[in-house]
């Protein structure tokens, strides 16, 4: 069984078009947001109950609406909906726009699939370069059906999730695949501030994404899509920073 999520929200095109390519390869179950989750991170629903619907939007696909988040959405179907029967693989998506670079951290699209991979299902989370709702997915899922193809093939072993991005261009244009790391980028923001009809103010937030990289390094995320190709980045859930753990030994001397 092929679990499959997102983001966006159960209606969202990007979703279909996931269902489309991963019916091929074996039994789908859907579980996804009854609204769009976008940025929710790895959110949990905690001080209220969950509520699961099952809807008649993907002919032949048994499919249920969360009221909760992403990660929600993947803790039901591993823990209720499919407690008895073995999910193989877990795909979320197709995500309306970017989720490369430091995006993964605040990624509801992501962070499903970093659920499940916690939970030991090999996941993949797959994102276009497109934050329209009525984006075109038609090159895209020449791709997922490529990397779906290739990991049921090879088996996810130590590694169990994969960040894909996918260029919005036709599939014809897209030069190819890159394995490569994560990018150093941030989110430089900023609040728009207004007033609404009882005078009280609000704040928007509002911002543009900046990577870090140097223009000569050819081995991260954000280049492969600036140049046409899909980046595939292996991802975990270890947030140690090894390459500091020594610099930080002089905690371990610190006296009362």
């Amino acid at each position: 069984m092929i679990l499959i999520t997102n983001d966006d929200g159960i209606a969202a095109p990007g979703i279909r078009a996931l269902i489309e390519v991963a019916s091929a390869f074996d039994d789908i179950l859907v579980v996804a947001p009854d609204s769009p989750q976008s940025g929710k991170g790895h959110a949990v629903t905690l001080n209220q109950p969950l509520k699961l619907r099952k809807v008649q939007l993907f002919e032949g696909i048994e499919a249920y609406e969360c009221s909760g988040t992403p990660v929600d959405c993947v803790k039901l179907a591993k823990h209720v909906l499919a407690k008895d029967q073995p999910i193989n693989l877990c795909l979320s998506g197709i995500n309306h726009g970017s989720n490369a670079s430091i995006n993964i951290i605040y990624s509801g699209t992501m962070s499903a699939a970093m659920e499940a991979s916690l939970e030991g299902i090999p996941s993949i989370g797959f994102s276009l370069l497109d934050f329209s709702f009525d984006a075109n997915f038609e090159g895209a899922k020449v791709y997922v059906k490529k990397i779906i193809r290739q990991v049921l093939a090879t088996p996810m072993t130590d590694c169990k999730l994969l960040n894909v991005n996918i260029p919005s261009c036709p599939a014809e244009d897209i030069r190819g695949i890159k394995v490569c790391r994560q990018a150093h980028g941030l989110w430089e923001e900023d609040f728009q501030i207004g007033t609404d009809p009882r005078g009280d103010h609000y704040y928007w937030l509002t911002g543009a994404f900046v990577c870090k990289e140097d223009a000569d390094k050819a081995d991260h995320d954000i280049w492969a899509l600036d140049h046409n190709f899909v980046s595939v980045v292996p991802s975990g859930h270890d947030l140690t920073h090894y390459h500091y753990l020594n610099d930080f030994k002089y905690l371990e001397n610190i006296k009362e």
